[in-house]
């Protein structure tokens, strides 16, 4: 079977974790650190709230990622096929909303705990999810759907 067959029945070849997992192992890790060695984010209570707000719009991108998938009927788990090449919505935004949103939203968390470990793993996090994730997603999509998601890449930004 050739890669365009195979991948139209398969989806992207990721390792089946799912993605928003390494978040999570980015700020337990950095929740864990910060008990061997305090390393608090001052500025209460500004922080927090601050903190509050970044949480909340990277979740509200991050649902509204998945609601635009939901609406075209296809699929949010990366290694399942995707019946459409979805644009709209907050894939106007980011080609990559979920994703976008869950690093925000992991930065308002980082700093609703107090510690910089977690923000200290955010580039490590950010990198293993294009590596592992968002590469493999842009591969299956330019096999996929061809011109029409170069075109989108021209038009929309990866993150924001």
């Amino acid at each position: 079977m050739n890669l365009q067959a195979d991948g139209a029945v398969r989806g992207a070849r990721v390792i089946y974790v799912p993605p928003p997992l390494y978040y999570v192992a980015g700020l337990v890790t950095g929740g864990l650190l910060d008990r061997v060695l305090a390393l608090p984010v001052g500025g209460r209570p500004a922080v927090a709230i601050a903190g509050a707000t970044l949480g909340g719009v990277g979740l509200a991108l991050a649902a509204g990622g998945v609601a635009g998938v939901i609406r075209h009927r296809t699929t949010i788990v990366p290694h399942h096929a995707v019946a459409s090449l979805v644009t709209s919505g907050a894939y106007r935004l980011s080609r990559n909303p979920m994703y976008t949103g869950l690093a925000i939203a992991y930065l308002g968390i980082a700093l609703l705990l107090g510690t910089w470990w977690p923000v200290l793993f955010w580039p490590i996090v950010m990198w293993v999810v294009y590596r592992l994730v968002v590469r493999p997603e842009e591969i299956y999509l330019s096999l996929r759907f061809g011109p029409a998601y170069a075109d989108y890449q021209k038009r929309v930004r990866r993150w924001l």
